[in-house]
């Protein structure tokens, strides 16, 4: 079904109980000459995301009973459902009537969050590379990564990744050929036009430009995590100084 201002939202079965809910924007792409996403994907917009978020706070605000949890992504929301006591075209006609109300969601107002970084030497051994490649400096870099307001379009990948984008253009450029087996809790790292921080000591192919002291993971906290969807971020830059005040604070 198409929206009032051109996106397709567009259905398909991803299991046995559970449903995609995908956001396109057909329009958008033949007016811009953007390119087409692959099969099965949609283009990443801000647009999308936006009604990503509206349609995750509508199920939240008004729950379809036998729905059991809700999984946002970049222009996507997966819905798992009771597949005992619901079809996917039971749920799919419901949800088509949510999407009607879409325009009517007012979403919460964003939190802003800046996040402390060290940029640089062993908190970010590919900011030489990224600038070398990037035909900047490196403190061309650091000023570029620290100048953008992000947005949090989706957690994902291990608890308390925020995919954040985007990217200034000047900064762009593809994950690493060969991923890192151990990548630090904290490290700040770039792929492709997004942007986030490692929660945990984990494998990871992103680039890392520095490291905050910052802890993403708060298991004392609702959401698990410093960061929610629709958050807004900015990082600034500080010493090593500083940085190791706060990691010890």
């Amino acid at each position: 079904m198409e929206t009032s201002r051109g996106e397709v939202a567009r259905f398909q079965y991803s299991s046995d109980q559970s449903l995609l809910v995908y956001f396109d924007e057909h329009v958008e792409q033949k007016k811009t000459g953007g390119a087409k996403a692959p099969p099965g994907q949609s283009r990443i917009t801000l647009r999308a995301n936006k009604n990503v978020r509206r349609l995750l706070r509508l199920l939240e605000l008004e729950p379809v009973p036998g729905v059991r949890n809700l999984h946002p992504a970049y222009c996507s929301l997966l819905i798992k459902f009771d597949a005992i006591g619901m079809r996917h075209q039971e749920l799919e006609a419901i949800l088509r009537k949510y999407l009607e109300r879409l325009e009517e969601v007012r979403l919460p107002e964003p939190r802003r969050v800046e996040i402390p970084v060290c940029y640089g030497g062993e908190f970010g051994p590919d900011l030489a590379e990224v600038s070398a490649r990037r035909g900047i400096t490196q403190a061309r870099a650091i000023e570029l990564h620290s100048s953008v307001e992000y947005l949090v379009y989706f957690l994902g990948f291990v608890p308390g990744f925020a995919y954040l984008g985007e990217l200034p253009e000047e900064l762009v450029i593809p994950r690493l050929a060969a991923p890192r087996k151990r990548v630090p809790a904290g490290s700040v790292g770039i792929a492709g036009n997004q942007t986030g921080v490692y929660p945990f000591a984990t494998p990871g192919g992103w680039r890392l430009l520095g490291c905050t002291p910052f802890k993403m993971f708060r298991a004392d906290s609702d959401g698990l995590s410093l960061l929610s969807i629709g958050d807004r971020v900015r990082f600034t830059p500080i010493s090593r100084e500083r940085f190791a005040t706060l990691e010890s604070a």
